[in-house]
């Protein structure tokens, strides 16, 4: 596609959905619903904070608002963005606007917006509208920001100004105006754009070292909610068992010196059947957790409320939590169980559809191992550590992809699981694999082999036999594969040097 189609193409997509707005409060697809100038990189630029400030008080001097409909806020990665910010007298024209400031870190970027209101949330959900979101952040992935949310958009914290103000994604900013003034003449974004002269004045006259070393210098020094917190003393931490947040994880069950080999892969079952570009988002998501989903049912059984469920991101510390929430993202789509979109599968015994946690289970208690089979770009996006402690503690032994985003194939293998590639040309299609098959993965070979034998076998007896590469690349990563993964590796080798020494 020419980029210079790029918008069009998203005016089309949006179009097709829209109903005819009946006020200033009826939704439409292209709406946007949540505008945050957020994220702990773009927000420590003070050139666009500045510009975003600008923006803000030229349209309010020329009367403007943002849409009632998009929920608004701020987040700079550091203080000493509102201490300059103050300086310049425009944060309080961010807050007439609804950036006001709501913590310091990582929020809407990483899930953490809080609902939308009960009237948009109901107005999205009933007429299926495309809800869209526009924030500062650095990743804008399916279902990341918001359940409701379909479309995210990453724009430059005075471009987030902007769209909060025009409150829809298929305006062009170039040619239409944003709104009217006091008088009802149109205004553009030309009107409240501040000039370069206009930022790095205002930097210039407001921005100092000294702000930085007077807010760094307390930076450890923590405030009266986290400091009162009650703590354990020595070296070793007391694990609550009733902590929902932090628990002790699985991972060196009955671990000994003695490494055990790793077996070929007999009669596994696909647990997942995925298309291209799943992100590491798609298999271990960071933002809210579904109310009627696994995690949330085992939240609820510990006695937490629902208003106090937190995030995956929040929760990371717990394993129970994260491996329910392991492929939960709402926006995935597994071919093995059709028409649905979210943590889905079929558990092929009874071909019965239920969640991926439950399916998983009940294949754990059955002793069966569980492969993934993906398409092009698999892990691609964070270097979610959690994509793949997840992917393990699911029973999940060995993904099969078209091709693999580089960190994830090597934490894959750091969690003991083998990451297999399709040869040149081949795919699941290609070879008419549909996932339901079993899948015999032989002559692995610890690692060592080059390819892998595989093959899926159909409840009609018949067998489709292909070659995959075994993506174990360097001789490190081989010894992480053998010991099971690289957590093993590094503690039987502190006991090693304990031993000797």
């Amino acid at each position: 596609m020419n980029l210079d189609d790029v918008p069009n193409s998203f005016r089309k997509i949006l179009k097709d959905d829209k109903k005819i707005r009946k006020s200033t409060k009826d939704l439409i697809s292209g709406d946007i619903v949540i505008a945050a100038i957020t994220s702990c990189t773009n927000t420590s630029n003070p050139a666009v904070m500045i510009s975003a400030g600008l923006v803000a008080k030229k349209a309010l001097a020329k009367g403007l608002k943002t849409k009632p409909w998009v929920k608004t806020s701020l987040a700079p990665g550091s203080k000493v963005v509102k201490d300059y910010l103050e300086s310049a007298n425009l944060l309080e024209n961010l807050n007439q606007l609804g950036f006001n400031i709501v913590g310091y870190g990582c929020t809407t970027c990483i899930g953490n917006s809080g609902p939308l209101s009960e009237s948009i949330a109901q107005d999205v959900k009933g007429n299926d509208i495309t809800g869209c979101s526009v924030v500062s952040g650095n990743r804008n992935f399916e279902g990341r920001i918001h359940p409701l949310v379909k479309m995210n958009f990453l724009a430059s914290p005075p471009l987030v100004v902007a769209y909060a103000l025009a409150g829809n994604m298929t305006i062009d900013l170039y040619s239409k105006p944003i709104g009217l003034d006091k008088e009802g003449n149109p205004v553009y974004l030309k009107d409240i754009w501040p000039s370069n002269k206009e930022i790095q004045e205002s930097i210039r006259k407001n921005l100092n070292s000294s702000m930085f070393a007077s807010s760094y210098s307390e930076v450890f020094k923590g405030e009266d909610n986290w400091n009162n917190l009650e703590t354990s003393t020595g070296e070793n931490y007391n694990w609550d068992a009733s902590s929902t947040y932090v628990k002790n994880p699985p991972y060196f069950e009955n671990i000994s010196m003695k490494i055990h080999p790793k077996d070929d892969i007999k009669k596994a079952r696909a647990l997942l059947f995925l298309g291209d570009s799943i992100t590491t988002d798609h298999i271990s998501p960071a933002g809210s957790i579904a109310v009627d989903s696994p995690a949330s049912s085992y939240l609820k059984e510990k006695g937490v409320d629902v208003k106090d469920f937190n995030s995956y991101g929040s929760r990371r510390g717990n394993h129970e939590v994260m491996m329910r929430g392991t492929f939960a993202n709402i926006r995935l789509r597994n071919e093995l169980a059709p028409g649905t979109e979210g943590s889905w599968t079929t558990y092929f015994p009874n071909n019965k559809k239920m969640t991926i946690f439950d399916a998983a289970t009940l294949y754990k208690n059955d002793k069966t191992p569980l492969i993934v089979i993906a398409g092009k770009e698999y892990g691609s996006g964070s270097s979610r550590d959690w994509a793949a402690k997840g992917t393990m503690l699911l029973g999940i032994q060995a993904v099969i992809v078209e091709s693999f985003e580089r960190i994830h194939r090597s934490n894959l293998i750091g969690m003991g699981v083998l990451p297999l590639q399709f040869l040149a040309s081949q795919s699941a299609k290609s070879l008419n694999i549909t996932g339901k098959e079993k899948f015999d993965i032989l002559d692995i070979n610890q690692g060592r082999s080059n390819t892998a034998k595989v093959i899926a076998s159909n409840d009609n007896g018949k067998e489709i036999e292909f070659e995959a590469k075994i993506r174990i690349d360097t001789p490190k990563e081989q010894e992480y594969y053998i010991n099971g993964g690289i957590l093993h590796y590094v503690l039987r080798q502190l006991a090693m040097n304990n031993k000797a020494s």
